[in-house]
């Protein structure tokens, strides 16, 4: 989402085209995942078995080794890294190599001893976005680059709604298996983080992303409430009768809140509309790139 929105997304300032990149950049994000994911499942690989939801995954049933399974991680993470860094840029693979070493050896370790491990792993979440808008820019230090950063908020804030409504009806299993998550250890807090989450995306997507002119401000603000508004109303549900039906609405809300919002971003990008104003009125747009778009590297 990242990339798509970025307005240096289709600079032609490299050998590559956008297209390569955009399936450099997915082709080097899947592959981090898959080594970071792996080797999550290294590690639980004992404790999955304790749990309905894990224990017909191949480690616990012994479909693999963890020998097969370390070579998988393995050869995921480096040619992830060295798909991003020849593609796209050193920034980009960086920001994938940070994303493995989180989630496997700061997220993963951290579940079976702090709470604190749900904000981490939202950070690991929060970081694709990140990494698409810095495959365009080369850069995250500009003032230019402010929507990369709100885009990841978003992402950051909707993971605790999304996460909280789903292990609010797997504490059971989270407990068996020796999981220090909030719907096991405070459930009132589990529910208020996600309610107070929820209606923090209110002004991400109605304030600041619109004041980066990314999006189109006032469309973007007004139709980003309807989903919103929904899905702070689904959570507050949660937060103030928590059941099993207030929850799975809350976690299946949560699935059609995220595209919608997103859609919505693509739907009122600014650089998109002042080209098809350009082509009615048979002019130029005044720029077609970012000022940031010259650090573009390859």
């Amino acid at each position: 989402m990242g990339y798509s929105l970025c307005p240096a997304a289709y600079a032609t300032t490299t050998a590559l085209s956008p297209v390569v990149r955009l399936l450099a950049l997915a082709g080097g994000i899947t592959l981090c995942s898959t080594a970071a994911n792996t080797l999550n499942q290294i590690v639980e690989a004992p404790y999955d078995a304790q749990m309905a939801r894990t224990k017909a995954r191949p480690l616990p049933r012994r479909a693999i080794s963890p020998v097969h399974a370390f070579g998988v991680a393995s050869c995921s993470t480096l040619g992830g890294i060295a798909l991003l860094w020849t593609l796209t840029n050193p920034l980009t693979a960086a920001l994938g190599a940070l994303n493995v070493v989180l989630y496997s050896f700061v997220y993963t370790p951290m579940k079976r001893h702090s709470i604190a491990n749900t904000w981490v792993g939202a950070v690991v979440g929060a970081l694709p976005p990140l990494m698409g808008w810095a495959s365009c820019t080369g850069t995250l230090t500009h003032t230019t680059d402010a929507a990369g950063w709100i885009l990841a908020g978003i992402l950051f804030a909707w993971q605790f709604p999304h996460f909280n409504s789903l292990s609010h009806a797997m504490g059971n299993e989270y407990a068996r298996g020796g999981y220090r998550m909030m719907a096991v250890t405070n459930p009132a807090l589990n529910r208020r983080v996600a309610f107070r989450y929820a209606l923090s995306l209110l002004p991400l997507c109605s304030i600041a992303l619109p004041i980066t002119g990314t999006v189109l401000p006032i469309p973007y603000a007004v139709l980003s409430l309807v989903p919103n508004l929904l899905f702070a109303y689904y959570t507050g549900r949660f937060w103030h009768t928590p059941n099993e039906k207030s929850a799975r609405m809350c976690f299946w809300f949560s699935l059609f809140h995220l595209p919608a919002v997103m859609l919505l971003a693509m739907a009122c990008k600014a650089e998109m509309w002042d080209s098809i104003l350009a082509t009615f009125s048979g002019t130029l747009p005044s720029s077609t790139t970012s000022p940031s778009s010259p650090a573009v590297s390859s």
